[in-house]
């Protein structure tokens, strides 16, 4: 899993990238379709949708009707392992959290500030 964090984040990083998966979150977007909602030359975008598919957060299939198109859409498996790895984050904060308002509690006796 740790592998798959990594290539996750890595692709993350770059904004364009992250604008590519808000426009996927929307419904399934041809490279063009892409590249002009994230304001991306179309070489630019065929490196960024090369980065995503490498990290495997998305996938490309190609159009019936013209071969030459590709539609791309989000895969859901490296989001549901980064929000599990994000989940077991926050519970570690929480606890934190939870032991610093215990422990402040006890030594000012219960009182309130």
């Amino acid at each position: 899993m740790v592998n798959q964090l990594d290539a996750t984040l890595a692709a993350l990083a770059e904004p364009t990238r992250r604008r590519v998966i808000e426009l996927l979150r929307e419904g399934p977007r041809c490279a063009g379709e892409l590249a002009t909602g994230a304001g991306a030359s179309g070489p630019a975008m065929s490196r960024h949708l090369r980065v995503l598919r490498s990290g495997g957060l998305i996938e490309g299939r190609r159009v019936e009707h013209d071969a030459r198109l590709h539609l791309y859409r989000l895969r859901p498996e490296p989001f549901l392992a980064l929000g599990a790895w994000l989940e077991g984050v926050q519970a570690f904060w929480t606890d934190q959290l939870d032991a610093y308002r215990a422990h402040v509690e006890r030594t000012r006796g219960g009182s309130q500030p």
